[in-house]
């Protein structure tokens, strides 16, 4: 199945809507989404169409759209779902109305933030008190028998991963026996949630709409209080404690601060597990860039967990100095011609945005990459007592000794270190020093220290 255009887009919305479009963009990262004016019966009329990912789906979009439904159905705010559209040739698409507001919260008032938590925190109350039998009787992926609830948004990902998986992943590996040996107890709990949570948006300091549901599921509610943690270093949304008090006042229950630390570990990972193959074998069509920032800073986030957890005091590496080379001339010149070529269609100057990104990310890799690999491979060197061939032998034998230590844990501290110095290395090639490619912010800590913003 293929993306359409953005005039394919158009049809195919004035044949679902039986209207005209009268303007349409698409969105330009993420998966293929179009924003549109229709004009129907006299009346325009916002619309998103949103389709399905091409490259790293966690859950079918025909899932996404029912869970989409059914909170709608219940009363809960969310955008007015038309339909589900399937076209000949094409990937499937959601039709919904487009709402007012933002995301962000830039020109709010910290008071009117509040607010706006207050009541996405309060709808997440009112959706964790739905039947889980309505959802689950509808499809809607939910706990095997016998599995704990708080597995069951996990269990998913991983086998989502295990399928895509196409080379060493020793971090990843790490993360999942680290996981499986401290795994949240939902301990009675299940509830249907949105799981990516902090995704919502809000006007006038209201709530508006609860958005991109495409991880819903009924599983343990408490890991609606731990992905929009990771979301929160870009946004803002305040103090967590405060949060969670304000859901405790909402549902007249205590949480379960293990259980959601442990989700929020897990939810760290998860970004590496579901784009993980999408960076490492992409599709014409995949971001790299943007997947690889984004998994990069997520890995970082596991990291810095482990690191609270364990009670380790984990280095901040510097990047090396930049190495001189016999080809710098000429890709200086590709950066500078990439990042100053201009264009008037705004998709077409995206996808040289988009190549400007991966330009300038083998420049710096060409500047500090032989640096780098060498540290990678002088770290598992000193793990194994034995120096890896080179920089792929070394990511399959960590591997080996990842997986050999997996149900142990003999090992955690120890690898800990290891993997966040080589994630911190990993991100300071992303883009150019002091770029925000390559700024890693730290999540709110859950002991209460302060978090940091690391400039590589």
């Amino acid at each position: 199945m293929s993306i359409p255009t953005t005039a394919e887009a158009a049809e195919i919305i004035a044949r679902a809507a039986g209207g005209t479009v009268v303007d349409i963009q698409r969105q330009l990262r993420w998966r293929p989404t179009w924003f549109a004016e229709v004009e129907r019966d006299g009346e325009v009329l916002g619309m998103v169409l949103r389709g399905d990912r091409t490259d790293s789906e966690a859950f079918p979009l025909h899932h996404e759209y029912t869970f989409h439904r059914l909170m709608e159905e219940h009363g809960l705010p969310v955008p007015h779902a038309y339909g589900f559209i399937e076209t000949p040739g094409f990937l499937d698409c959601v039709l919904m109305a487009k709402v007012p507001g933002q995301a962000e919260f830039q020109n709010t008032s910290e008071a009117d933030r509040d607010q706006v938590v207050d009541e996405y925190v309060e709808q997440l109350a009112v959706l964790h008190s739905l039947d889980p039998q309505v959802f689950i009787d509808a499809g809607i992926d939910h706990p095997r028998p016998g599995e704990d609830p708080a597995m069951a948004g996990h269990r998913h990902m991983i086998s989502r991963y295990r399928e895509r998986k196409v080379r060493p992943d020793p971090f990843s590996e790490f993360c999942i026996g680290w996981h499986l040996r401290h795994l949240p107890s939902a301990n009675g709990r299940l509830a249907p949630g949105v799981w990516d949570s902090g995704q919502f948006m809000h006007d006038n300091g209201h709530l508006v709409a609860i958005i991109d549901l495409e991880f819903g599921h009924v599983g343990d509610p408490l890991e609606d209080l731990t992905i929009w943690r990771m979301r929160d270093t870009l946004l803002g949304f305040g103090d967590f404690a405060k949060i969670y008090s304000r859901y405790e006042h909402f549902t007249g229950k205590d949480i379960d601060l293990e259980a959601i630390k442990r989700h929020h570990f897990a939810a760290c990972m998860g970004n590496g597990l579901q784009f993980g193959a999408a960076w490492r074998d992409p599709l014409p069509e995949t971001d790299v860039m943007n997947i690889m920032q984004w998994s990069s800073e997520t890995n970082l986030m596991a990291t810095d967990f482990l690191g609270e957890y364990l009670g380790l005091d984990l280095p901040t590496l510097t990047p090396p100095p930049a190495l001189e080379t016999r080809h710098d001339t000429v890709a200086r010149q590709l950066v500078r011609g990439l990042g100053s070529v201009k264009v008037d269609d705004r998709e077409a100057q995206h996808e040289l945005r988009l190549a400007f990104r991966m330009a300038r990310h083998l420049q710096r890799r060409s500047e500090v990459g032989a640096a780098l690999d060498e540290a990678d491979i002088a770290d598992v060197a000193a793990l194994l007592g034995r120096r890896p061939a080179d920089w792929f032998a070394a990511e399959r034998e960590l591997e080996q000794f990842v997986l050999a230590d997996a149900t142990v844990g003999k090992y955690d501290e120890p690898l800990t270190v290891l993997f966040h110095q080589r994630n911190q290395r990993l991100h300071m090639a992303l883009g150019s020093a002091g770029s925000t490619m390559v700024r890693h912010y730290q999540c709110q800590r859950f002991d209460g220290a302060p978090s940091h913003i690391v400039q590589f």
